[in-house]
């Protein structure tokens, strides 16, 4: 319902008779007290309209739809643009009953036809328009609340469909990744225990080892699994210490040149730059370099060279690890941060997708960002800037 009060009304009309009578109009009303500013053109009801949205005084405007610099309707979609939330009631010398549909949709809230006006008619008509504006902001309000909500829980329901399918996804991955060490271990127990006394020594040896091979990968996915789950979780943190980083990389490289095998991959190691006392977390840095210099390997050619640059800058550290191999498609670059997400042309190349995935997650728990840089059948640079942090 409209607020008890004085009403604040604009009039835009350019025949002072006509204003002048409307304003007797509303100082005959009994029912309500009425002020009225008067202006005789668009352009200056813009003026005032513009001076007084700081203090929004203004309860309903009546517009006169034959204006010396706006005819028709024309100067409803400009009045409702700079006063949206203001109600406003057309006032015109014709009865056209078009006329006043096009003005009631086009944003009015009534109208008037002049030489039908009379006290009763004037102030039940700003009753009405003031209270169906009212209404009006209310209901566009509400929707607007609903449509909020509607949008979040579509949202929810989004993420709930993505959170879902990524688990569906997850234990479809770890199920098939745990399996096939299962097998491996079930096969040479099998073996070992059935055919002991027909083993040479070198064939238990080797069943032995590929017992050990199976545990060690499935210990690793676990705990990348575990990795994963703690970082989504808030709860990956880093535990810093103080860290030789030369000596650090070059204990990588030497590690990861006894996984090269048959491929005799030839890796490089430089360090440039100086390296003064920070902290690091020696666990996650050896998940960042040594998931990045394995797949550097993996994906390299037989006898191919792999580059691992370690830099000193002033405020971090960068570490540089490029190879030769086959490289990442670009439609497979944008997604490959995410877990269980390979590039589509490793082929057979064994893998489970959680590296690089964990890696990001590493870098983040750091404070510092990677980048990428990759050509199908040229190869990929990694590069991981790291912060400096002081003892």
């Amino acid at each position: 319902m409209m607020a008890t009060g004085s009403v604040k009304i604009l009039l835009i009309e350019d025949n002072l008779a006509e204003a002048r009578l409307l304003q007797e109009f509303l100082k005959q009303a009994q029912s309500k007290d009425f002020s009225v500013v008067h202006v005789q053109r668009l352009q200056n009801a813009l003026q005032e309209l513009t001076k007084d949205r700081a203090l929004c005084s203004y309860d309903v405007i009546l517009l006169d739809l034959t204006l010396p610099d706006s005819e028709g309707l024309s100067s409803l979609p400009t009045l409702i643009d700079y006063a949206p939330k203001l109600p406003i009631v057309v006032l015109t010398n014709t009865n056209d009953e078009a006329l006043a549909i096009e003005a009631v949709r086009q944003g009015a809230q009534d109208y008037l036809v002049k030489r039908q006006v009379n006290v009763e008619v004037l102030v039940r008509s700003i009753h009405y328009a003031i209270e169906r504006k009212q209404v009006l902001e209310s209901l566009r309000t509400t929707n607007k609340t609903l449509e909020t909500r509607v949008e979040q829980r579509t949202a929810e329901l989004v993420k709930a469909q993505e959170i879902n399918q990524f688990k569906s996804e997850f234990v479809s991955m770890i199920s098939h990744d745990i399996r096939n060490p299962l097998n491996t271990i079930l096969l040479a127990a099998g073996l070992l225990q059935n055919s002991d006394d027909k083993l040479t020594k070198e064939k238990k040896s080797s069943h032995f080892q590929m017992i050990r091979s199976a545990i060690k990968n499935m210990a690793q996915l676990l705990d990348e699994v575990s990795l994963i789950g703690q970082a989504d979780s808030g709860k990956l943190h880093c535990e810093l210490i103080s860290i030789d980083l030369q000596n650090f990389c070059r204990y990588l490289i030497e590690e990861a040149q006894l996984t090269t095998g048959e491929k005799q991959i030839n890796l490089v190691f430089t360090s440039v730059g100086e390296f003064r006392d920070a902290l690091w977390d020696e666990n996650l840095l050896r998940h960042i370099l040594g998931n990045l210099l394995t797949n550097a390997i993996k994906y390299s050619l037989p006898g191919g060279t792999v580059k691992f640059e370690l830099i000193g800058q002033e405020q971090a550290i960068a570490f540089r690890i490029q190879d030769y191999g086959i490289g990442i498609p670009e439609p497979d670059q944008k997604r490959l941060f995410q877990p269980f997400q390979r590039a589509e042309n490793v082929g057979s190349i064994p893998g489970t997708g959680l590296g690089l995935a964990i890696v990001k997650k590493c870098v983040e728990a750091h404070g510092g960002e990677i980048l990428l840089e990759s050509k199908e059948g040229v190869g990929t640079t990694f590069i991981v800037v790291l912060p400096l942090l002081s003892l």
